[in-house]
C-alpha cells in the first residue's frame, strides 16, 4: 500500500501541475492551445522515459495491442478534454466531482464489473462515502448562491 500511495501521490502532483498550468495560462483565440501544448510536452517526456526502458518488443507490443492502445488513447483524449472544459468553465475546485466520478467509473465499472477484481465491504463503504462527498460538495456550492 505504501508504494501505491507514493505512486498515486506522484500522479496527483502531476494532475495539480496540469490544472495550475491551465488555470494560469493566458486566454487565446484557440481555447485548446494549452491542451495541445501540454499533450505534446507530455508525449516528449513519456517518449524519453520509454526509450530509457528500451525493449526490442515495443513495436510488437503496439502491434499486438493496437485496439487497447486505441481505447487508451481515446480515453486520455476524453480525460484531457474533460479536464480542460471542467476547469475552464468551473475552476479547479470542481476536481472533487471528477475524482469521485472517476472512482466510480474506474473502480466499479472497469475494475469490478469488467475485469472482475475483488471488492470488499470496506471498499464499498469507501465508495458510499465518496458519493456522499459529491452530495456535500453540491450542497456547499448551492449554499453559496
Amino acid at each position: 500500500m505504501y508504494k501505491a500511495l507514493l505512486i498515486a501521490g506522484l500522479a496527483a502532483v502531476g494532475n495539480a501541475m496540469f490544472v495550475y498550468g491551465q488555470r494560469k495560462s493566458s486566454l487565446s483565440n484557440n481555447s485548446f492551445s494549452y491542451l495541445i501544448g501540454a499533450v505534446l510536452v507530455c508525449a516528449v517526456i513519456v517518449t524519453v522515459v520509454a526509450i530509457s526502458y528500451r525493449s526490442g518488443q515495443s513495436v510488437d507490443f503496439v502491434t499486438n495491442n493496437i485496439v487497447m492502445v486505441g481505447i487508451g488513447g481515446i480515453g486520455m483524449a476524453t480525460t484531457y478534454l474533460g479536464f480542460y472544459l471542467l476547469y475552464t468553465n468551473y475552476g479547479a475546485i470542481y476536481y472533487v466531482v471528477y475524482a469521485v466520478l472517476s472512482i466510480i467509473t474506474t473502480t466499479v465499472i472497469v475494475g469490478v464489473i469488467i475485469l472482475g477484481e475483488g471488492f470488499n465491504k470496506y471498499q464499498a463503504i469507501a465508495m458510499v462515502l465518496a458519493i456522499l462527498s459529491i452530495i456535500l460538495f453540491t450542497i456547499g456550492r448551492l449554499s453559496e448562491n
